[in-house]
């Protein structure tokens, strides 16, 4: 029976869920695959850490080079996160003939085109499932099972982090800070949530999918990003009577007219599927010429999800000799000859506050139609104590700088002030 050996760098949460799943599933994986799959080190700081989880000490490595000098290991894993040192890890297992297994997705984001080389160049295995959306095997399906479609969309919830603040708030409604504060006490958000709810965790991923989808280098700074961070709370139950759920979401569109690629808060209606993921859920939809429409569900991260990818990727590492590569000329920028869409398309919310004083309903249309914005949803509430009146939009299909340059203009008025604008589907 071949033998595979596995050195894990980082015994976090997913580290410690990756060991967990090799080890308890040993015997299993050697009747189903026919390959004994064998952790024979571990790269951890905290020795306590991995004595706990019953790794013998003569496996805990100090330095990425004895798991590189070790013939025993055939797939080293990396789930440190950030960039440093875990690039240095990766591209040194690389060019000691180990194949990797990533779940780093701001270095494979950022990086995959100097990984990839360096893993060509060695002809070892580059594998990186478990960077999106957790348990949810996307990438595979994309690179199998779907690979026969030319993809025309890729929409997401794809950062369970903010789909849980989203989810809460809706439920609940109490304020974003509030409900903040509660994901950190529970372990869904970090102590420094800025990647999470200002959009870049998604972003990365976003990179990382709309590449495969569309085959051509979709570098994370042609993203179009924006967080969560100053959505309020009446927003969301406007959003509600008007039969929308709100929800962060990823958006790529691969159409005549280019690319077009982005992350946002976004209204999304009460009966679309993605509607109805809430909580720390993923879920992927796809839109292919053949397929149509296929999402893609489940727990977007934690230790034994995510940990299942990585394990799925390392049993595929292992039973699947002849290592294969990106689709498309994966550089650091974009190929010349990829276009991207900056001025999107798309439906908006506007929450404006008007004065109370006759006509003014018709000066705000009046204005949205002077950039060709028309209407197809309104909410007019009564006066409030400071004398102005809460106004609720929702337009048709339009142009991202025709609708900025509405907001703006009846921003300059006086007899309204836009103080929301969420894009719908």
């Amino acid at each position: 029976m071949k033998k595979v050996g596995v050195a894990i760098l980082g015994l976090g949460v997913v580290g410690g869920g990756t060991y967990k799943i090799l080890s308890e599933h040993r015997e299993q994986y050697k009747k189903s695959h026919g390959v004994d799959i064998v952790v024979e080190s571990v790269l951890e700081r905290s020795k306590e850490r991995a004595l706990s989880l019953g790794i013998e000490e003569n496996r805990i490595c100090s330095n990425i080079a004895e798991i590189c000098s070790n013939p025993e290991i055939d797939i080293v894993v990396e789930v440190i996160g950030g960039i440093e040192p875990a690039k240095t890890f990766v591209l040194a297992a690389l060019n000691s003939g180990k194949s990797v297994v990533t779940s780093n997705k701001e270095l494979y984001c950022k990086y995959s085109h100097q990984l990839e080389k360096t893993a060509k160049k060695n002809r070892v295995g580059l594998f990186y499932e478990a960077t999106c959306v957790g348990g949810v095997p996307v990438i595979r399906a994309m690179l199998d099972n779907l690979q026969g479609n030319n993809f025309t969309s890729i929409m997401g919830i794809i950062n369970g982090t903010t789909n849980y603040i989203l989810s809460k708030m809706s439920q609940s409604g109490a304020a974003y800070k509030s409900v903040l504060e509660e994901a950190k006490k529970l372990g869904y958000a970090e102590a420094d949530p800025t990647s999470d709810v200002e959009g870049y965790d998604a972003a990365y991923k976003l990179s990382i999918l709309s590449s495969l989808a569309f085959h051509t280098k979709i570098p994370f700074t042609e993203i179009y990003r924006e967080g969560i961070d100053g959505i309020d709370n009446l927003d969301i139950e406007y959003g509600k009577r008007l039969g929308y759920s709100l929800k962060l979401l990823a958006i790529g569109k691969n159409e005549k007219s280019g690319i077009e690629v982005r992350v946002h808060p976004t209204f999304i209606k009460s009966d679309h599927p993605l509607a109805g993921v809430n909580d720390s859920y993923n879920a992927v939809f796809l839109t292919g010429d053949s397929v149509e429409d296929v999402m893609l569900y489940g727990r977007g991260a934690g230790a034994l999800p995510t940990g299942s990818a990585i394990v799925g990727d390392i049993i595929y590492c292992a039973t699947h000799p002849n290592h294969s590569y990106s689709t498309f000329n994966n550089t650091e920028k974009a190929d010349s000859a990829t276009k991207f869409v900056k001025n999107f398309g798309s439906a908006y919310y506007l929450r404006l506050s008007v004065q109370d004083k006759t006509g003014v309903l018709s000066k705000v249309t009046a204005l949205l139609g002077k950039h060709s914005i028309s209407v197809s949803q309104f909410i007019q509430e009564s006066v409030r104590d400071d004398g102005r009146a809460p106004l609720i939009l929702i337009t048709h299909l339009n142009k991202e700088q025709n609708v900025m340059r509405a907001v703006s203009d009846i921003n300059s008025t006086g007899f309204a002030k836009v103080e929301a604008v969420i894009r719908t589907i």
